[in-house]
């Protein structure tokens, strides 16, 4: 069988080996999944219930181990990584969870003489998660425990940078009583992954990834009437306005843009700064970037670990090159980071300025710890250097005036808008993209919305 090696950006050593499912494993995870789903849509609301949430507490249990095995799977410091799982992980599966009742039951409709009429959401069957590396537990609970709960099975199909994920789900649904083959994971080639979507037992795929991923996804799902969602990252911007509180704004935004070596589907990754305070802005996001250590993500003092792979911080490196060579000032002495080193995943962080939108890294997603400043002298300017993208993931404003805020994110072309923070999924609001960045939604009383289907019931009761 082929077999499935993880690189670790750690030490670039073969972290795991997976064999790759065979045709045969495929079709009886498939056949099994169905079969499954079929008691599992019966269990009552409350039972499935339990079983999430016992879940849940499964994956806090194991959170510290979970968090070095993702460190290094994908890099990042293990002083973060277990927060994965304690903190947004937990936050939306129990979100989640906790809603399902009221959005789960059957939607009444004014009486009418003679009749009774209601809506019921049903399960749509198999639900197919594809999830990626770079927050691979917080992206794939946004599927896979909304589905479970709605009376779904789910294959997932985790990313071959972080196939040990995949198994940490198998093992915490065991612990927690899940039937068997209501959920389920493959390690798959692209063909096969490919081959699953076109399988008439999927009834739902839900894929994270990039921009020619999900062309593919949606190509392989051309061939059939099967819904998709697509979540495909952003080159995602902030403004700071004048009136911004300076000290928040200058935290929060490099944050944004450094947090997971800037390896975030929503990481800011472009700022616009009004002339007035650009200057400052500028100051206090250096030297708060220069406090960053760049090391060993093992190690608790790291706190800037390796991209995921070298060729992805080659990427980013020419990026940087390009804007310079086109003007554009850097203000980080990529030497001054000891770890720091060309042809290694590791990779210093960056600020550039005098940058505009003819260089790639304003333009086209970096992923990767860039970030350009650019000064604009009104609101109006801001909003059209932010709408200048193919994407639209989310975007953000620092403001003291909510009014203005609103005002502003009712003319910006993003899936979530945000005041005074950035780089965060609230579950109770939709997580959702337009334009590149994707369609479909997840979370929120909207999340459930494409894991069910809705049935009339129309019954005529006196005749």
């Amino acid at each position: 069988m082929p077999i499935q090696k993880t690189i670790s950006p750690v030490d670039g050593r073969v972290y795991v080996e997976r064999e790759l499912a065979s045709g045969a494993e495929i079709e009886a995870a498939l056949a099994q999944a169905v079969s499954a789903q079929k008691s599992w849509r019966n269990m009552p609301l409350a039972e499935r219930l339990d079983v999430c949430l016992r879940f849940v507490e499964a994956m806090e249990a194991d959170a510290d181990a979970i968090g070095e095995e993702l460190t290094w799977q994908m890099g990042r410091p293990v002083r973060y990584s277990p927060m994965e799982i304690r903190r947004g992980f937990a936050e939306r599966a129990r979100y989640m969870i906790e809603i399902a009742p009221q959005i789960l039951s059957d939607i009444a409709l004014p009486v009418k003489a003679g009749f009774t009429r209601f809506l019921r959401r049903e399960p749509v069957g198999v639900v197919f998660t594809i999830a990626p590396w770079n927050y691979p537990y917080l992206t794939a609970v946004n599927s896979v425990v909304p589905a479970i709960v709605a009376g779904n099975a789910v294959i997932l199909k985790h990313s071959a940078q972080t196939p040990l994920c995949a198994e940490r789900f198998a093992k915490a649904f065991h612990k927690a009583g899940l039937p068997d083959g209501v959920f389920q994971f493959l390690h798959l080639s692209h063909d096969d992954v490919n081959r699953v979507i076109g399988d008439g037992r999927v009834g739902f795929v839900a894929f994270t990834g990039s921009v020619a991923g999900g062309h593919a996804v949606q190509q392989a799902a051309s061939r059939r009437f099967v819904g998709t969602a697509l979540e495909l990252g952003g080159k995602d911007p902030a403004y700071v306005r004048a009136d911004a509180n300076m000290a928040h704004a200058v935290e929060n935004l490099v944050d944004g843009a450094m947090f997971n070596s800037g390896q975030s589907c929503c990481g800011i990754e472009r700022i616009y700064v009004h002339r007035d305070v650009f200057d400052e802005f500028v100051q206090g996001a250096v030297a708060l970037t220069k406090d960053y250590v760049l090391g060993n993500p093992l190690e608790q003092a790291t706190t800037l670990g390796p991209m995921v792979r070298t060729g992805a911080a080659e990427f980013v490196r020419a990026q940087i090159a390009e804007a310079v060579s086109m003007g554009a000032v850097a203000h980080i002495d990529a030497a001054s980071f000891a770890a720091n080193k060309p042809g290694s995943p590791y990779l210093a962080p960056q600020i550039l300025t005098n940058v505009d939108h003819r260089m790639r890294v304003m333009t086209e997603e970096s992923f990767g710890p860039v970030v350009g400043i650019m000064a604009v002298d009104s609101d109006e300017q801001a909003i059209e250097l932010m709408n200048d993208s193919a994407y639209g993931l989310t975007a953000a404003v620092w403001t003291s005036d909510e009014a203005a805020a609103v005002r502003i994110g009712d003319r910006i072309e993003t899936g979530t808008w945000f005041m005074n923070r950035c780089d965060y999924l609230d579950p109770a609001l939709a997580w959702t993209g337009v334009k590149d960045s994707g369609r479909g939604c997840t979370l929120s009383v909207l999340g459930y919305e494409q894991l069910t289907r809705p049935k009339s019931f129309h019954l005529r009761v006196s005749v």
